[in-house]
């Protein structure tokens, strides 16, 4: 993507969990338009928080895997990530943040909310979620653990590209649900992601969703 000129500045590009980046903001307009984001995002590059009161999925599955990216400074990096992955998935109060710094202003902090308070819930479909860190209160239903990633099968599977190893611990349920959801992320792929009450701001200083 180009640099954009804002007062003499060039702004980098900034990324969030569950959408596209800035670049893709006319992309997501039209979209909300016609009701879906319905396609697959990728969205990586940096680490960003992730709060809601609850998330509420179906065929779940977790595995372990290797992230690739780069630093701001363009550095290939990479980070050990747990996959957590659903068919399907209602998020209420869904709030996403990430900061980032930019020459000459500061911490810039992108932040988006949807599926709040008079809004219907935040839904996916076919959706996975790279975690470094999470917490929350968890109820499994029908769960196994300690199965090989090559063998679940009551999620999505592995998604295509991971690295990761298909023999490797993996867990699954039929149903998860997660209250008060505070995670750390890098990146997040959907196959239809509809954001219902969709805000998203740009604000000075470091502004990040509030944890529960």
């Amino acid at each position: 993507m180009e640099s954009q000129v804002r007062g003499g500045t060039r702004w980098k590009r900034f990324a969030v969990v569950m959408v596209p980046s800035v670049a893709a903001t006319a992309a997501i307009g039209v979209a909300l338009a016609q009701g879906a984001l319905a396609a697959s995002f990728s969205v990586s590059g940096q680490e960003f928080k992730v709060t809601a009161d609850k998330l509420d999925g179906t065929g779940f599955e977790q595995y372990g895997a290797i992230d690739s990216g780069y630093t701001l400074d363009g550095k290939k990096t990479t980070h050990p990530v747990a996959v957590s992955a659903f068919k399907d998935a209602t998020i209420t109060n869904l709030c996403q943040s990430v900061v980032t710094p930019v020459p000459f202003i500061g911490d810039v902090t992108l932040t988006l909310t949807a599926g709040g308070a008079g809004h219907d819930p935040v839904t996916a479909h076919n959706i996975y979620i790279d975690v470094n860190d999470l917490k929350a209160d968890a109820e499994f239903t029908n769960i196994d653990i300690g199965v090989a990633a090559k063998d679940a099968n009551k999620g999505p599977g592995i998604k295509q590209g991971d690295a990761t190893n298909p023999y490797g611990f993996a867990q699954q349920a039929d149903r998860a649900v997660l209250s008060g959801v505070d995670q750390h992320a890098w990146a997040t792929t959907a196959g239809t992601f509809k954001l219902n009450g969709l805000n998203m701001s740009l604000s000075k200083g470091a502004n990040e969703c509030q944890l529960h």
